[in-house]
Order: structure tokens, then C-alpha cells, then sequence
């Protein structure tokens, strides 16, 4: 088959891709650890025990969800950090973190959600202040 016979196909094919990526659903991969270098996390973990004064992380990568903002939040009972950031492009890797102090000890949720507020991903985690 020559190019030119191929050519309609491809495009069609390509229409197809592209139709399917905007109707994605927004979702995020959400990670928790002590740190992050070159975008990805690391010491992850679901149970961390940590000197007072430790920062721990939340890694997302976010997909479907270009252009717009999610909103990264750790939430323990009544108490809860909120950090808002923008996603320019899909996917799109990112982080925020929580400085865990004296009294922050339990269970952890981190959520991230959408600018509509729909959940995205979450990830559970403990905390044991030494």
C-alpha cells in the first residue's frame, strides 16, 4: 500500500488517539515518602517515624487533568493542610509537603483533588513522632 492510500487511515487512527485522550478520566497516582529528587519520590513508605520538625511528602502524578489546578490535601481527623498547583500538561508529575510537629502522630489521609473537587488519589499513611 502506498503512503498516499495510507494517509487517510493515519489520519483517522490519529482523530481516534486524540479523542480518547481528551475523554480520559483525571486521576493521580499518589505516592508518600521523605523526600523528592529528579520527580520521583523517595523513602516511601506507609508508616514513618520521624524527629519532630520532618517534612514528609506527597508525590502525584496527575493524568487528564492538563491545564488546570489540583489540590493536595493531608487531613488527620478534624485537622488538614491544603496546597493548590497547577498542572500545565498531562501527564504531569508533582509534589507538596507537610512539616509534621509534636501532637501529629496517627493516621494520615492524602488526598489529591481536582479544581471541581472530585478525588483524584489518595494515599494512607502513620506517623510516630520519636
Amino acid at each position: 500500500m502506498r503512503l498516499n492510500q495510507m494517509l487517510p487511515v493515519l489520519v483517522l487512527l490519529a482523530a481516534g488517539f486524540a479523542a480518547h485522550a481528551q475523554d480520559a478520566k483525571p486521576s493521580a497516582e499518589v505516592k508518600v515518602g521523605t523526600g523528592v529528587e529528579k520527580m520521583e519520590i523517595q523513602g516511601e513508605s506507609a508508616a514513618f517515624k520521624v524527629a519532630a520538625g520532618t517534612k514528609i511528602y506527597a508525590w502525584a502524578k496527575v493524568a487528564g487533568a492538563a491545564e488546570s489546578t489540583v489540590t493536595v490535601v493531608f487531613s488527620m481527623g478534624e485537622r488538614t493542610s491544603k496546597m493548590e498547583l497547577k498542572v500545565p500538561r498531562s501527564p504531569y508529575r508533582t509534589n507538596a509537603y507537610r512539616t509534621f510537629r509534636a501532637g501529629d502522630a496517627g493516621s494520615w489521609t492524602v488526598k489529591v483533588l481536582s479544581a471541581d473537587g472530585a478525588e483524584l488519589g489518595k494515599a494512607d499513611f502513620t506517623v510516630e513522632i520519636q
